[in-house]
């Protein structure tokens, strides 16, 4: 029953246009729909029971699969977007992060990146904005978004 809320719900939370690319029953499309409109709180919450007594005329299984390879994408780029922190965190501090980096990430300019670390820890040192800190961490992020869509 709790997943057939969560269900509804993710549902809700779905612009039109990913709403449209689910196959999902025509009813429920249109109770979906319908609770996207409305502002009120008593409302939605009158809608969303409506979508769960909906849902559970049908399997929902299905509908629960197509919701998580909607939001999988977003987990994802958040787990690497931590990654790409904590790799920063460790080459800030630790003189031997760069090596294990370049030797899990091959693609890595090992020159480029000593550069960076080096000015982002004259910035951190100097009390300057953290320019160079910035751009560490989306050089990072970008080398794993690109490793990890060649081996996913």
């Amino acid at each position: 029953m709790t997943e057939l809320q969560v269900a509804g719900a993710a549902l809700v939370k779905l612009s039109l246009e990913q709403l449209e690319r689910l196959d999902i029953p025509e009813p429920l499309r249109e109770a979906v729909l319908e609770c996207k409109r409305f502002t009120k709180h008593e409302a939605i919450r009158r809608q969303m029971q409506f979508i769960g007594r909906i849902m559970r005329e049908y399997d929902a299984g299905p509908i629960v699969a197509q919701l998580a390879v909607i939001e999988a994408p977003s987990k994802r780029q958040t787990a690497l977007l931590h990654l790409a922190e904590r790799w920063r965190g460790e080459m800030m501090s630790d003189p031997q992060a760069l090596a294990r980096f370049v030797h899990e990430i091959p693609a890595a300019d090992a020159h480029h990146l000593r550069e960076l670390i080096a000015k982002a820890q004259k910035e951190k040192a100097g009390d300057r904005p953290p320019k160079n800190f910035r751009e560490l961490f989306h050089v990072l992020n970008a080398l794993l978004q690109d490793h990890g869509r060649r081996h996913p």
